[in-house]
Order: structure tokens, then C-alpha cells, then sequence
């Protein structure tokens, strides 16, 4: 392999549009020519959760990899877990270009990317046929078809189908760009969404497969709350916390600031974080959260996982600082929990919720 790109890679795909340096990149991973990094994760990032075993706690959120073609290449970056997708049942084109902007300003990313994506079929023929031993956990993340006449049904299509060759499922209501979708985090709609789910789950003889719910930062404490209680009252197995947000904080210099769509990277850090504080106390701990949002630094993933996070995603910080930014994180991370008395990773989860 060729050695990981480095700043210069970074600078240079920085000089195309956001979308078109995307595409190079899961390209390049795709082919394995974005090479790796070797690196031994210290055991003190090992973790238990959901009965799978994770070597470090650095994720990849989803978005990234929409279509699960660039898994090997991802693999050897050295993360912890991957989550592919947002996968439909249907292919279907996203929403028009451009869609996706780079805030260089304000280290953030906006998209309106609307889950392009190739489609369940090819979907599944990739993911089912990836390398098992690597010791990266897969997660996919399922959503629905801009146009269905029936989400909920969608939503129980891609458990049926990913359930078997995936480590966990992500329900994915939580996306700005696809027009109503949102609407989906009432508890009527979560129940009927969970119930179809996991009846798709036992119909493909996957019933040991956590479904995760992945959920918005923009909810006020009323929705928040029920969405908690349902959580804790359904058995419900994961929350990711949390999604983009359609807010955009004060001070955003980027001229890009009001483009329409998610934004993400360092200005979502905030909210994201108090979002997780809250689900944390409001389930008691016990339900795993994966932190997501603004993460760029093994100190912002330590916040996470100090406010309740036993597991933490990056995207945007690969954009601004290259694929190098995982092994950094995860050897940094290790050197603040030891500093801080800590001889496993569990035992800072929650400490300051």
C-alpha cells in the first residue's frame, strides 16, 4: 500500500468541491491506495458492549461510506467500529448538486445529501462480503426512500436485510435532508418503527443484532425526554447522539453558513455533547450511547465519553485533518485516561453526567 494521506493529500483534495474530493477519497479507500497506518491500540480503549468486542472506541460515523464500498480501506485506518450507510431499499440520486460545502472557517460541514445512495442489493453484496477478522466491528445504518408510500415498512426492509451480516443496526430518523423524516421521532412512529424492525430482525434469524436509535440534537426536553422513557421502557439497545443539526450557532464565518442542510464538525461539539449529558442521566446509564459531533481531538473525544458516551464517532475531522487524525486520537485518548487514574475505559463513561 501506498503511505496514508497525509496534510498535503488533504490540502490538495481540499482544492476541489466538497462532493467530487468525497468521492476521491472512498475511491482510493475503495482501491486500497489511501494506505494505513499500523498501530496497536492500547489496551486500556478495549470495551465489551452489546456482547462484540471493540479494540478502541473511535468509530466512523455514518454518511461517510454510504454505499460499503470502501470497508477494507476503512478497516485498516485503525478504527474501532465503522458504521456504513445510510442505506434505502431503494437506489435513489439524493438531492440536487451542489449539496455538500466544507466551512474551512469554521472546521464544519454542511450537507443536504438526501441519502444517496446505490440501494439494499448492492448494499448487502458488499457488506456480506467483507473480511470478518480484522477486529473492527460493522454497524449499518438503514433509513427510508425519499418517495415511499410506507417508511415504517422501509425501515423493517433494511433490518431484514443488513441483520444478518452486520454487528448492529442503526435506525436512522434523525437526517434534515430527506422532507419529513424527522416527523418519525414521535413515540407512535418509534413504536411502530421499532416493532417492524425487530420482527424483521427475527425473521432473519438475527435476534442477537442491537438496534441502535439514532436521534437529532435539535429536540427540545419535552421530546427528549418521552424519546428517553421509550428508550428505557422498549429495551431499546443503542442511541447515537447525535445527528446534524439545522440550527446554526452564532459566529459561523464561512460564506457557506446559510446553505440549506446538517451541520456538522466543530460547531455541533456543544449541543451534541449536552444532548448526550442528558440522555445519559435520563437513562440511568443504562443504555450505551454513541457519542457523535464535533469530535477533531482525543480531549473532545474524552468530554464525550467522560458525558456518558461508551463510544465515539468522527467524519468531519477526516475531512479537515486526514485519516492520520484516528491513530492520534486513540493514542491520545489512552494517555489522558491514565493520567486521569483510569485502568479501563468504562470507568470514565459518565463520570461527569
Amino acid at each position: 500500500m501506498l503511505p496514508i494521506i497525509d496534510r498535503a493529500g488533504v490540502w490538495a483534495l481540499h482544492k476541489l468541491d466538497a462532493e467530487t474530493a468525497h468521492n476521491l477519497a472512498i475511491t482510493a479507500l475503495k482501491w486500497g491506495v489511501a494506505g494505513s497506518r499500523p498501530f496497536a491500540d492500547d489496551e486500556i480503549l478495549s470495551s465489551r458492549i452489546w456482547g462484540r468486542a471493540f479494540r478502541n472506541p473511535i468509530g466512523l460515523a455514518a454518511g461517510f461510506d454510504k454505499n460499503c464500498a470502501a470497508l477494507r480501506g476503512l478497516t485498516s485506518l485503525g478504527f474501532g467500529f465503522i458504521e456504513v450507510g445510510t442505506v434505502t431499499p431503494r437506489p435513489q440520486p439524493g438531492n440536487p448538486k451542489p449539496r455538500l460545502f466544507r466551512l474551512d472557517e469554521d472546521r464544519a460541514v454542511i450537507n443536504r445529501l438526501g441519502f444517496n445512495n446505490d440501494g439494499l442489493s448492492a448494499f448487502v453484496s458488499r457488506l456480506s462480503a467483507r473480511i470478518r477478522d480484522g477486529g473492527v466491528v460493522v454497524g449499518a445504518n438503514v433509513g427510508a426512500n425519499k418517495d415511499s408510500p410506507d417508511r415504517i415498512r422501509d425501515y423493517a426492509e433494511g433490518a431484514r436485510a443488513v441483520a444478518p451480516h452486520a454487528d448492529y443496526i442503526v435506525v436512522n430518523v434523525s437526517s434534515p435532508n430527506t422532507p419529513g423524516l424527522r416527523s418519525l421521532q414521535t413515540l407512535d412512529s418509534l413504536t411502530r418503527i421499532f416493532d417492524g424492525v425487530r420482527e424483521a430482525r427475527h425473521e432473519a434469524g438475527a435476534e442477537g443484532v442491537p438496534v441502535v436509535l439514532k436521534l437529532a440534537p435539535d429536540l427540545d426536553q419535552d421530546e427528549l425526554r418521552a424519546i428517553c422513557e421509550f428508550a428505557v421502557d422498549r429495551s431499546v439497545e443503542g442511541i447515537v447522539a447525535t445527528n446534524t443539526t439545522i440550527e446554526r450557532p452564532a459566529g459561523l464565518a464561512s460564506r457557506h453558513r446559510s446553505e440549506a442542510g446538517g451541520l456538522s464538525g466543530a460547531p455541533l461539539f456543544e449541543r451534541s455533547t449536552e444532548v448526550l449529558t442528558e440522555i445519559y442521566r435520563r437513562t440511568g446509564g443504562a443504555i450505551p450511547i454513541i457519542g457523535v459531533g464535533g469530535i477533531a481531538s482525543a480531549r473532545d473525544a474524552y468530554r464525550k465519553i467522560r458525558a456518558g458516551a461508551s463510544l465515539v464517532q468522527i467524519y468531519s475531522a477526516l475531512i479537515f485533518h486526514g485519516p492520520g487524525i484516528v491513530s492520534e486520537i486513540s493514542r491520545d485518548l489512552a494517555r489522558l485516561l491514565r493520567e486521569d487514574g483510569f485502568t479501563r475505559l468504562d470507568q470514565a463513561v459518565g463520570i461527569d453526567a
